[in-house]
């Protein structure tokens, strides 16, 4: 069988999820589920990444490699599916380590201490969306429940509470707690558990039209918000969408 990737797979995916999905009754949205990076975070710029790491690891650079490594930074995980198209890397944290230096190896060459220091800061310049905390207070409001779904290799739990998130989250499910990744029917079932709710009644939110379209498959409602720029994201259409189901 030939296995496909990208866009393809991601159509592949959506394909097999409809022809899954059983066929629910209307029912009001109680709950919402959402991916974490790129929808409720932002992973930062490169040149913040950058600067933390050479507080660690001092280095210099000429002009063009400094701007060449700013470039290559700025979309390092952008190849991660083709290295590692079964997702290892959110499975664990060894390999996590073990991705994301390969992949900072096709780029422009960086010293060992620096490429380690990039890798211990990685997390430090996520940041919530200016429109997320407002979106969660809102839905809360609302009485609906919340979850965090995301595929990472390394716990995120400082980061939710550091950036303000935690409060909301009545479950969160990390596939490197759970031995799941997205698209896979068992994460989404993890999560439906975590905060005790259905297919039927959940929506979920998520940036990516692969990872996140995999709870259609159960008949839950998706809405994917494909990657921005920019301190907003554009998550208050979720709030509208939850208030027009009822």
């Amino acid at each position: 069988m030939v296995k496909v990737s990208g866009w393809p797979y991601a159509a592949h995916m959506l394909v097999n999820a409809a022809a899954l999905a059983p066929f629910n009754q209307v029912t009001p949205i109680t709950s919402v589920l959402f991916d974490l990076h790129s929808t409720l975070v932002d992973q930062g710029d490169s040149a913040s990444w950058l600067n933390l790491a050479l507080a660690r690891a001092p280095h210099d650079f000429t002009e063009p490699d400094h701007r060449a490594l700013l470039d290559f930074l700025d979309r390092i995980w952008e190849n991660a599916r083709v290295l590692d198209p079964e997702s290892s890397r959110d499975l664990s944290a060894g390999a996590h380590a073990r991705v994301f230096h390969r992949l900072l190896a096709q780029g422009p060459a960086v010293d060992p201490t620096l490429a380690n220091a990039l890798y211990e800061v990685l997390l430090d310049t996520w940041v919530a969306y200016d429109d997320a905390i407002p979106t969660l207070a809102a839905l809360k409001d609302a009485g609906i429940k919340i979850g965090i779904l995301s595929n990472v290799g390394v716990s995120i739990h400082h980061v939710l509470e550091r950036e303000g998130l935690a409060k909301f989250a009545d479950g969160v499910v990390l596939s490197c707690e759970v031995g799941s990744v997205k698209p896979d029917l068992a994460i989404f079932e993890a999560s439906l558990d975590s905060i005790g709710s259905t297919a039927a009644e959940t929506l979920m939110v998520g940036d990516s039209g692969h990872d996140d379209v995999g709870g259609t498959a159960l008949g839950m409602r998706t809405l994917v918000l494909p990657r921005t720029r920019g301190r907003n994201h554009g998550l208050a259409v979720v709030v509208g969408l939850v208030l027009a189901s009822r």
